[in-house]
């Protein structure tokens, strides 16, 4: 059995501003894991993610990226198809795209596109996209 976690479970585990919040997110993930079962990070969720810790925290790439890689390493903490994921922040870490460019474009690429067509021209700088 998995259990799937939303943005702000994860955000409250991550950011531990709320430490009540913490404390239970902290609590959940430890009794999931210790009765053998996973817990779930969606790219969804992932996505999401990013947008709150740079928008409402206000982390740099280089702190997103430095969480995003622990969250990656955790290995009480499942993310849908990690290697998707790993590809988007390796390919966002050297980009003046935005993250969620580059997981539209990794993913599409594991999908088998053979590119993304799109009308943003900082986008359409990553190998996986093309200028309309």
């Amino acid at each position: 059995m998995i259990l799937g976690i939303d943005t702000n479970v994860l955000v409250r585990y991550l950011v531990r501003d709320d430490e009540l919040q913490f404390e239970k997110a902290r609590r959940l993930i430890k009794r999931e894991i210790a009765a053998g079962r996973q817990v779930l990070v969606s790219q969804l969720v992932v996505l999401e993610t990013e947008w709150v810790l740079r928008s409402r925290y206000s982390l740099s790439k280089t702190e997103i990226v430095y969480v995003f890689s622990g969250l990656l390493d955790a290995m009480d903490i499942k993310i849908e198809d990690e290697a998707t994921v790993e590809e988007a922040i390796y390919v966002w870490k050297e980009s003046s795209a935005d993250f969620a460019d580059c997981l539209i474009g990794a993913k599409n690429r594991q999908l088998g596109c053979k590119a993304t067509a799109t009308f943003d021209e900082r986008a359409a700088k990553l190998p996986t996209f093309a200028l309309v």
